[in-house]
């Protein structure tokens, strides 16, 4: 199961386009986006703790996605 709601995640997809969404791709597209969210927060908690913050902010966040 995934931390992110799907219905968020089937509202993603329609603003994508799609018409219609089967709860397996909505699940899926979950996995991925946490996994990829994953990855940016554990980027953005590096460059908090280099900055010598307990605190990731939003910066960090825009810093990790570039």
């Amino acid at each position: 199961m995934t931390e992110l709601p799907i219905a968020p995640i089937k509202r993603i997809l329609k603003n994508a386009g799609a018409t219609r969404i089967s709860d397996d791709a909505a699940v899926e597209l979950a996995k991925v986006l946490e996994e990829i969210g994953e990855t940016y927060a554990a980027q953005a908690n590096k460059l908090a703790k280099h900055a010598g913050r307990k605190t990731v902010k939003a910066e960090d966040i825009a810093l990790a996605t570039r």
